[in-house]
């Protein structure tokens, strides 16, 4: 109640003004919070097939390369190798991967996916694809191809040793 003696709240700036628009200039908070949307979305997808994220990541790739080596697996992914041990247990665990022995290396195990394993990856694969499709709804497939190339150069430029400081803007 607003009386002759009394001070009045301001007025609520509008909406634009009380978001995020500057840190929208950062791409880099742009693709964090797009890739939000994507990540939260397919941890529920997959959370329904028993797997999570980076189960999934290892099936698929276990899946595209039969007798992987662990170690080339978190090449892959780009994840530490003791976490990829864990991963690794999961999936094998499940019976969704086997591990075998590597004949002239001792230490090494060969991945290869079980056909259990196979058939869930790929019933998991089709269900994330509806739920990138439907995150994507409003980009062509055109413009999904641009996208994917440029995040690819963006990811190419980041870990190039010539460009230490996240590559060439105009590249």
């Amino acid at each position: 109640m607003a009386g002759s003696g009394s001070v009045s709240a301001p007025d609520a700036p509008e909406a634009p003004d009380l978001g995020d628009r500057q840190l929208r200039a950062f791409m880099g908070y742009s693709l964090k919070r797009a890739y939000h949307c994507f990540q939260s979305d397919a941890m529920r997808v997959l959370d329904g097939f028993g797997l999570r994220l980076s189960t999934y990541s290892a099936l698929s790739v276990i899946c595209d390369n039969a007798d992987l080596r662990q170690s080339q697996l978190a090449q892959i992914l780009g994840i530490e190798r003791s976490n990829t041990v864990v991963v690794i247990d999961a999936l094998e665990n499940a019976g969704l991967i086997e591990r075998h022995k590597v004949p002239k290396d001792r230490r090494s195990y060969a991945l290869r996916a079980t056909a259990a394993g196979r058939e869930l990856w790929e019933r998991a694969t089709r269900a994330l694809d509806v739920h990138e499709d439907r995150i994507m709804a409003g980009i062509t497939d055109e413009e999904r191809a641009v996208l994917t190339r440029l995040l690819r150069r963006m990811e190419t430029a980041a870990e190039s040793p010539e460009h230490p400081e996240g590559g060439n803007r105009n590249a």
